[in-house]
């Protein structure tokens, strides 16, 4: 209930619309403004630092041809600007488990993505 409250106050109701796999979807513009909604959430309950964090990328969804990882892949036509590579992909990780209380990532590169 609290993340709900988060997202309502800093993206309105709609952003409280339930996603594809069963979860909130807001219009989010960074990467880590959706770990940030989450810690804010946690916070707000009473529960920092008893709560850790688990997230599945699914990866294999913005893998591209050209075996980079667009990050911008749900903006139709987009100009390929935010493709990384997946070392580049790991360093986003990294930072995600050092700035936030992440402790499982399911899915972080593509099946076929054995670089």
């Amino acid at each position: 209930h609290n993340l709900k409250k988060v997202i309502k106050a800093k993206y309105g109701q709609d952003a409280t619309n339930v996603g594809d796999e069963g979860g909130f979807a807001p219009n989010i513009l960074d990467n880590s403004e959706g770990l940030d909604l989450v810690v804010e959430a946690i916070e707000k309950a009473g529960y920092t630092g008893k709560v850790k964090i688990g997230m599945d990328v699914a990866a294999s969804e913005f893998f591209t041809e050209d075996k980079m990882y667009d990050l911008d892949f749900k903006t139709a036509g987009n100009d390929g600007s935010q493709k990384i590579t997946g070392a580049a992909l790991t360093d986003v990780y990294k930072t995600f488990v050092r700035d936030y209380p992440v402790i499982s990532i399911e899915d972080p590169f593509d099946q076929d993505d054995w670089a």
